[in-house]
């Protein structure tokens, strides 16, 4: 028996930059599968832990949730250990290539794309503003919804950065994300878990404070 799809957490620690600053960041990794296979979602900063919490299973994909460094840098690292291909938006390849200028992506996500693992399907939206590429995967089954930096504990994601656009965030994260069921669990990029019902309140709010 392949037991239970479950989701696990790792939070790894590393750097950000973009537009000639860098900051120190913690990043939420996350993987979802059985005790057979899994897949990761945004292979930030270590492989050696992603791959020691991985153990003996399969790893049959690797997603970006976005192509900024911090959420792709122990990407192809953890790519060479698995044969796993890395999966990425083309949208963000212009981000991708910031970060590994010598390496292309295994593969490409789209709008629409479902990829099983242990048996669920867990469906690509695109949902760009904080990066063009950026994806969130939603999970049915799980009742998850897997946000990268879309969307938060309190908020959007930043777009005061090259190749980020706040509206078309704010468009996103409403016709996409908040259209999800109220219950559904949002697994943030960075900080702490919420959920689809105590974000969709504060909508006219972020709009109004351009946040």
């Amino acid at each position: 028996m392949a037991g239970t799809v479950r989701i696990e957490h790792l939070v790894t620690s590393g750097t950000f930059s973009l537009d000639g600053g860098t900051w120190e960041v913690d990043n939420n990794v996350w993987i979802v599968g059985d005790d057979d296979e899994a897949v990761v979602i945004d292979a930030a900063h270590d492989a050696d832990a992603v791959l020691e919490a991985l153990g003996d299973r399969r790893l049959s994909a690797i997603v970006c949730t976005h192509a900024h460094d911090d959420h792709v840098n122990a990407a192809p690292a953890l790519s060479d250990a698995t044969g796993a291909p890395v999966l990425l938006h083309p949208d963000d390849q212009v981000l991708w290539e910031l970060a590994h200028p010598n390496r292309r992506p295994g593969g490409a996500l789209a709008d629409g794309d479902e990829l099983k693992v242990a048996g669920i399907g867990l469906q690509v939206l695109h949902t760009p503003g904080h990066a063009p590429g950026a994806v969130c995967l939603y999970a049915p089954e799980l009742g998850a919804l897997f946000s990268g930096d879309t969307l938060f504990a309190g908020g959007p994601g930043a777009t005061g950065r090259s190749y980020s656009d706040f509206g078309v965030i704010i468009t996103s994260i409403r016709d996409r994300l908040l259209a999800l069921p109220g219950e559904t669990v949002v697994h943030t990029g960075h900080g702490e878990k919420t959920d689809i019902a105590a974000e969709a309140p504060h909508l006219a709010e972020w709009v109004a404070r351009g946040w």
